[in-house]
């Protein structure tokens, strides 16, 4: 038994505040000894400099946190606007486009929709101002791309070479390019005039008779063909341009030294390096001219969206803006717009599978 006198510590602890050289009762062994206060241990205290370094380890692991947040957020951010108008003016229009293109809608009343199905696709196959424009888009395509790329490739073989004066060049033939394309169709009306073109008049000098090229049909195409090759070669010939310099130098070194003359080092070092190319600009300018639509309504006048009196120069685009627009039959300019949708698609495929050839016989 501990003795009578002995009195226990408080549950407060050691760490009282007893004064210096006080003794303190510690009943340690049961035998009532007192133990100076001074000789108790104290209680844990944090130091100031230690509450420093833990506020500066957490702020440390905040900034380490939202750091981390931003790395793995902040590309999302960045690309998240052109996703948000892509939605807005890109996927939306297509799919409200062909659920339109199902039923019968006009432009007078766009929220009234009567389900027709599949018929607005079946009157297409039976309608013959549909296959004209696809005929006419065919055909402008054809003559518009084909010269376009040879003179396209042609500009850029010159320019590849050190000239005086390149930059000039380069910049001069990229100006039909950047010039609005209605500037562009009324200079080309004026000179395809028939009564008073500078065309007819440089072909009367050589003894032949005045052109309609308005109301012609291979007159018109030709014409329309005529604005798309002037406004497309310029920009044609500069990816030409970039692509070619980016061949080694030591092929055409090769080349000449086996004796081949400029134009074997173009036909057999510059055109094989091109293919990639020019499978590029083909399948971008097939697009191009299958989306035609500025250049012939613009040729057209005040005629509007016929192309011309037989709608001999009508491109598809043409004829899905009749439809919607003048017509107001919006269901079948949907059913126009999703089978363009369906031609390119077409192309696309067409690319793919002759990419995938050449990369296999490279």
């Amino acid at each position: 038994m501990a003795s009578s006198d002995a009195t226990a510590v408080p549950e407060t602890g050691v760490g009282n505040t007893a004064g210096a050289g006080e003794t303190v009762p510690v009943d340690t062994a049961g035998a009532g000894e007192t133990v100076p206060v001074d000789t108790v241990p104290a209680g844990p205290r944090e130091r100031p400099e230690r509450r420093g370094e833990a506020e500066d380890d957490r702020r440390r692991e905040r900034r380490s946190r939202w750091y981390r947040r931003d790395v793995r957020w902040s590309p999302y951010a960045f690309i998240a606007p052109f996703f948000v108008f892509f939605l807005a003016f890109g996927l939306f229009p297509l799919l409200y486009t062909g659920w339109a293109s199902l039923h019968r809608v006009e432009l007078t009343a766009p929220t009234d929709m009567e389900w027709v199905g599949l018929r607005n696709f079946s009157r297409l196959l039976s309608d013959d101002f549909f296959w004209n424009a696809l005929k006419n888009t065919v055909t402008i395509g054809v003559l518009s791309t084909v010269p376009q790329l040879l003179i396209a490739l042609g500009i850029a073989h010159l320019l590849n070479y050190r000239l005086r004066g390149s930059m000039f060049f380069r910049v001069a033939v990229l100006t039909p390019y950047a010039t609005s394309v209605a500037a562009a169709a009324l200079v080309f009306v004026l000179l395809f005039g028939r009564d008073y073109g500078m065309i007819n008049w440089v072909l009367g000098l050589a003894g032949v008779g005045p052109v309609d090229w308005q109301n012609g049909t291979w007159t018109s195409q030709l014409a329309v063909s005529t604005i798309v090759i002037w406004r497309w070669t310029g920009y044609n010939a500069l990816i030409y341009l970039a692509a070619m310099q980016a061949i080694p130098d030591d092929l055409y070194e090769s080349a000449a030294l086996d004796g081949a003359s400029r134009w074997q080092q173009f036909r057999h070092v510059t055109v094989p390096s091109l293919r990639p190319t020019i499978l590029f600009t083909c399948v971008v300018s097939t697009i191009g001219a299958t989306q035609l639509f500025g250049e012939p309504l613009l040729f057209n006048g005040g005629a509007g969206a016929t192309g011309g009196s037989a709608h001999q120069f009508q491109t598809l685009g043409l004829y899905l803006y009749e439809q919607g627009w003048v017509n107001l039959h919006l269901g079948r300019a949907s059913a126009i717009a999703w089978a363009m949708f369906l031609i390119l698609l077409i192309i696309g495929a067409v690319n793919w599978i002759i990419a995938r050839r050449l990369r296999e016989s490279a």
